[in-house]
């Protein structure tokens, strides 16, 4: 197995090598379809990552990671899994993929917090406008009222 390689992106501007000693595969048997081999080949690709223990990280990395991932951390641990392929070979590729890209949008930045506006008084007059013309063809939809 080969480092894994994150490429560069916001709050990452020369991107992220993971050294393969720090990634952890392990492989089962897949669900679904796959004919006689689904029984007897490991397809399905399991890869962990510490997120704690990488010396990969700078201090600030971790704990954006930590903080931005938590609810999918196993302790300090990060795992995908990947089974959607008959291949295990494919599996490991679709495996380093989603951790790369979940190791890309949690070390990204946040976005700066929206700012409340008001909306404009032409604005508020257009939609009132359209509210009395959606009113008015409505009422002429309906029958005359006879008292």
């Amino acid at each position: 197995m080969r480092e894994l390689r994150v490429a560069p992106a916001p709050g990452l501007p020369e991107g992220l090598v993971i050294p393969a000693a720090e990634l952890a595969e392990q492989f089962s048997h897949a669900s679904g379809p796959g004919g006689q081999g689904v029984n007897t080949s490991d397809s399905r690709v399991q890869l962990s990552f510490d997120v704690a223990a990488s010396v990969a990280l700078d201090d600030t990395q971790r704990r954006r990671l930590l903080a931005r991932l938590g609810s999918r951390l196993s302790g300090t641990v990060l795992t995908v899994v990947a089974a959607e392929f008959r291949s295990q070979r494919r599996n490991r590729v679709a495996a380093r993929d989603r951790l790369a890209a979940l190791l890309s949008d949690g070390l990204a930045p946040l976005s700066p917090p929206r700012r409340a506006t008001r909306p404009t008084r032409s604005s508020i007059d257009r939609r009132l406008a359209g509210k009395r013309h959606r009113a008015a063809a409505k009422q002429a939809r309906r029958p005359p009222v006879d008292y």
